[in-house]
């Protein structure tokens, strides 16, 4: 049913621009009914990039930074919203990339339910017919879109900061990475909501995407056409 070829975790243990980019095309798999083509994705490169969370120093909820390349780091932003990181570069080399959004290959109606349950569990203040509408807007949703976004990624393959931890390029892990077919073109943006960056950290070209999916979250798709570079 899913690819059967781990993700290389050689890919991760470099560059991690390098890295970003090798994970464009990679299949997200959450068992045992999701998987996804990730198509946006973001490098915070280490204690240096003001925009990353190694800039704090070693914490509690960074520390899987320094764990070496492969492993999964999920954050909450905004009390409310989880994201899925895949950490790169060496042990002791503090680095991640966001994954910003994931195209379905399979499961899109358990992407969807998966969707409203966040939403039950994290909108607590709403009643039954605001989360009948949300139903329905998730309903509504163009499938390549029901993924679009870093919340959205979490939301639709049920990742929540207990997936800390996890390997990644671990073929028999819950949720995992598995081997893709590349962009055959790749756009180019500076990084999203980082406006707490001082220069050249904020217009740093790190943000990275397919821009021939139209799950990609951000600019609207003429202008990401117009950021593309050839690979």
């Amino acid at each position: 049913m899913f690819p059967t070829d781990p993700f290389d975790r050689a890919l991760l243990a470099g560059d991690p621009i390098v890295a970003a980019r090798s994970l464009l095309g990679a299949i997200l798999i959450r068992e045992p009914d999701r998987a996804g083509r990730i198509v946006e994705v973001e490098a915070y490169v280490g204690a240096e990039d003001e925009a990353c969370h190694a800039r704090f120093g070693r914490t509690d909820r960074n520390r899987v930074m320094w764990g070496g390349p492969g492993i999964a780091y999920v954050y909450l932003v905004y009390g409310m919203y989880d994201c899925l990181n895949v950490v790169v570069e060496p042990v002791n080399r503090p680095a991640a990339v966001l994954v910003r959004a994931v195209e379905p290959l399979v499961g899109i109606d358990a992407m969807r339910t998966a969707r409203l349950a966040h939403a039950r569990a994290r909108r607590r203040a709403w009643g039954e017919e605001r989360l009948r509408a949300e139903a329905a807007r998730l309903d509504g949703l163009d499938p390549p879109r029901v993924a679009s976004g870093p919340g959205a990624v979490a939301a639709a393959f049920s990742i929540d900061r207990s997936d800390t931890g996890l390997d990644l390029c671990d073929a028999g892990a819950p949720l995992r990475l598995a081997a893709g077919t590349a962009p055959t073109a790749i756009g180019v943006s500076p990084r999203i909501g980082i406006g707490y960056a001082h220069e050249p950290w904020l217009s740093m070209p790190w943000r990275l995407f397919d821009p021939a999916s139209v799950a990609v979250s951000g600019p609207g798709s003429a202008a990401r056409r117009r950021r593309t570079a050839s690979r």
